[in-house]
């Protein structure tokens, strides 16, 4: 008998495929209103997350941030949109052109999405009416709304690719930290019974393409492609 492809183990979510809930116990978001000025109590390291925390206190209260380049314990965080200097938090219409930011918010008021990797930064390259365009670290230009917030800065811990993984149990240690399955074996490497790209024989005619009704197990390959083939 066949067992579960992976697709169907991981939508069925045993433990194996779930991430440690512990993992994601900081919630990085800034609060719905903020003013004035708040103090980095703690840098912090999450396993969930690529680049070391900032757990900073505010009058109302505490929120953690991804920590910018060269953050330190005990300062001071504004959030008036007076101040240009890394680390505060303004609204993108109050930031100048060329100025890095990274935790933009989708929305206002969303707590920030975009752009939250380590080492990563996006710059404000133009204001267009009531949108400000940031040009992102895929280097495409993306527009948000003037009220959205950011902070500015790069966010800290960049160069965490530039050190090779030399040993197959660190990698098994950083991939189960964030419920990623690995290793991973290719599908067409497979037995028939266990993959709908199992097998030796039949390798060129088969398709990669789902279909787009095609069930758990069989919706494997490209899921509704745009394109495929090389691209000129």
């Amino acid at each position: 008998m066949a067992k579960r492809i992976v697709s169907q183990a991981r939508g069925h979510g045993s433990s194996v495929y779930r991430v440690r809930r512990k993992a994601f116990r900081f919630k990085v978001k800034y609060p719905s209103r903020l003013s004035g000025e708040g103090t980095v109590i703690k840098l912090v390291n999450s396993p969930a997350h690529t680049s070391p925390l900032a757990k900073i206190s505010y009058k109302e209260g505490i929120f953690y941030i991804p920590a910018f380049k060269q953050m330190v314990e005990g300062q001071k965080i504004n959030f008036d949109g007076k101040d240009v200097n890394d680390g505060n938090i303004l609204e993108l219409g109050n930031i100048p052109v060329k100025t890095y930011v990274y935790n933009i918010e989708s929305r206002p008021g969303d707590g920030g999405v975009f752009i939250r990797t380590a080492g990563s930064s996006g710059v404000v390259s133009k204001i267009v009416g009531n949108e400000v365009y940031v040009l992102m670290p895929s280097k495409k230009e993306k527009g948000f709304n003037k009220k959205s917030r950011a902070t500015i800065g790069v966010i800290a811990g960049a160069g965490r690719l530039e050190k090779p993984i030399i040993k197959a149990g660190k990698n098994y240690h950083i991939k189960k930290a964030r419920g990623k399955l690995w290793p991973r074996t290719s599908a067409v490497k497979m037995n028939v019974i266990d993959h709908p790209f199992g097998s030796g024989r039949g390798k060129n005619p088969k398709s990669k393409i789902a279909k787009r009704n095609a069930p758990p197990g069989r919706r494997v390959g490209h899921l509704r492609p745009r394109q495929t083939g090389y691209h000129k």
